[in-house]
């Protein structure tokens, strides 16, 4: 960096008064100083929230280069940008010197910087206009200069709104275009077919990962989730991220990569990676997840829209809205929007293939529709190495298990503890000790199913959840009769004969007698149970 050459400002004209002297202490200014690069900048100290430790985030799919993610900031989505990224300087670890410069420029920003050097007081006979001045910085992004400030000969003076206005697009028009884009949801939310109940202070959300990142769909989208097929029909001249179709029960389906479709780093699938079946009216499209995680329900409190630095303009638009979740709402789930979704043009060009194979052989799907109402959903999940199946309908919501359950004295001993959820005591039993197999340790992928029985809220554990199963009638046959415990719990078999698959189905209502559910009543509302959240 040369030094600048430009003389400092000549007072204003006419004589110097006393008024005029007892002013100058006003015009006193405080300026954050730091470092960036081999580079020393200011920024004047009135925007500035306040400076914080760098956070960690979550990579945002599409957005800005500069964006490295989303913080949660004490219950706020705070975006976090690079400035090293924005000057196009070498990329770097942060240490423990890197700062996050917290900066309200309409909405609160995080600017990452290697090191912050002070707080200083300038005088205003100390800032010159940058005329002249050759750096490395793009002169335009900078307001002023300061002299001999912080131990510091000379000190760039940024200007964050002009350098946002720069790389990001103007703050202002971001704003507007998040605001029109909410009003477009709250129109499409009033032509969904029935009235939004406004009334209604909690979602009910499917979460899945794609590269390490969570999201969500909103349950009434989600159809059904299924495991990959062997056989998928490539259709061609489309986009990268329609990896083609398969056959769901006589009907095709186009399946689209999540990871590609959101521009991460391709993968290659496994026996973790699902097929989550969206619909918006009849149309259906099947995403690739590399894991399905749990059924959430979510408090509106907890869901806050996407912020306006990211509410980008453009042809698809599909993270509308954020929630915030766990100890201090450090767990951020980003929600993507069905309908934008179905906008994208590559989605529109494999929904039309898959128009135009039907209307090939529309005799045979004619008949496969008739029979579509003839079927049973049900949730699959996993006991060791067998199958089982509960209606869908019988499932309230499927969590996590905690690192620990809390266990409270004299309780049944069927039940293998009790959590928190929302403010209630949940029994919680472990389903191999239910079932007789035998007994693992808690791990990342079991989770807790959850079913009301006569009133009573009551949690089974599982190895992990598989999937969301339409079964056809034809394919469910009465279970072996072995005892009379079992014909009563696992009364029925689907008999899956084309996937060799083999699914005994529960009846939700034998899950546990009836003279242990009351046990289980009177120890959700004993004050011994009272834990904390899970």
């Amino acid at each position: 960096m040369t030094n600048a050459t430009a003389a400092a400002p000549s007072p204003p004209g006419g004589s110097e008064t006393q008024t005029a002297s007892a002013g100058a202490e006003s015009d006193v200014r405080q300026f954050v100083i730091f470092v960036c690069g081999n580079e020393v900048f200011g920024v004047d100290m009135a925007p500035v929230q306040e400076i914080i430790r760098v956070p960690e985030v979550v990579r945002v799919p599409l957005g800005p280069d500069t964006l490295l993610g989303l913080a949660n900031l004490r219950g706020k989505v705070l975006p976090i940008i690079s400035l090293r990224r924005l000057f196009g300087f070498d990329e770097r670890d942060n240490d423990d010197a890197s700062r996050a410069l917290v900066i309200d420029l309409g909405q609160p920003l995080g600017f990452v910087v290697d090191r912050v050097s002070s707080v200083v007081a300038v005088e205003p006979e100390q800032i010159e206009d940058v005329t002249g001045l050759s750096t490395t910085v793009n002169t335009e992004m900078l307001s002023g200069l300061l002299k001999n400030v912080g131990g510091f000969e000379m000190v760039m003076v940024m200007d964050f709104r002009r350098l946002i206005g720069q790389e990001l697009t103007e703050i202002d028009q971001l704003e507007v275009g998040a605001l029109a884009n909410a009003a477009s949801l709250g129109q499409e939310a009033d032509t969904e077919g029935e009235e939004p109940d406004t009334t209604q202070d909690e979602l009910q959300l499917v979460s899945f990962q794609v590269a390490e990142q969570e999201y969500a769909i909103p349950i009434e989208h989600t159809q059904e989730i299924v495991q990959l097929p062997e056989h998928i029909v490539k259709v061609p001249r489309t986009a990268s991220h329609v990896l083609g179709l398969m056959n769901l029960r006589n009907r095709l389906l186009p399946l689209v990569s999540l990871r590609c479709l959101l521009e991460l780093p391709p993968r290659t699938a496994d026996e973790h990676s699902r097929i989550v079946v969206v619909s918006l009216g009849a149309i259906r499209v099947g995403l690739v997840m590399d894991s399905v995680n749990e059924v959430l329900r979510v408090p509106t409190s907890a869901v806050e829209a996407m912020p306006a630095l990211l509410a980008m303009s453009g042809e698809l638009q599909e993270i509308t809205e954020i929630c915030r979740l766990g100890e201090g709402g450090k767990r951020l789930v980003s929600i993507i929007s069905v309908r934008n979704l179905f906008r994208h043009s590559s989605i529109q060009e494999a929904l039309d293939s898959v128009t135009r194979m039907q209307e090939s052989d529309a005799l045979e799907h004619a008949d496969s529709n008739e029979q579509s109402d003839d079927e049973e959903q049900v949730v699959v999940f996993r006991l060791d190495k067998e199958e089982f199946g509960v209606p869908i309908a019988s499932v309230q919501e499927i969590v996590r298990v905690p690192d620990e359950l809390t266990h409270v004295p004299k309780a049944p001993a069927f039940v293998e503890g009790v959590i928190n959820l929302r403010g209630s005591v949940l029994p919680v039993i472990d389903q191999r000790r239910r079932l007789g197999l035998p007994a693992v340790d808690h791990n990342d992928r079991q989770r807790i199913m959850v079913f009301l029985l006569d009133g009573v809220r009551i949690g089974f554990i599982v190895d992990f959840v598989a999937e969301v199963l339409k079964i056809p009638q034809a394919a469910i046959e009465p279970a072996p009769h072995l005892s009379a415990e079992q014909a009563q719990l696992i009364n029925r078999v689907a008999n899956m004969q084309q996937q060799q698959r083999l699914i005994q189905l529960l009846d939700p209502t034998h899950l546990i007698a009836h003279e242990q559910r009351q046990e289980l009543a009177s120890l959700a509302d004993s004050p011994e149970a009272i834990v904390s959240d899970a």
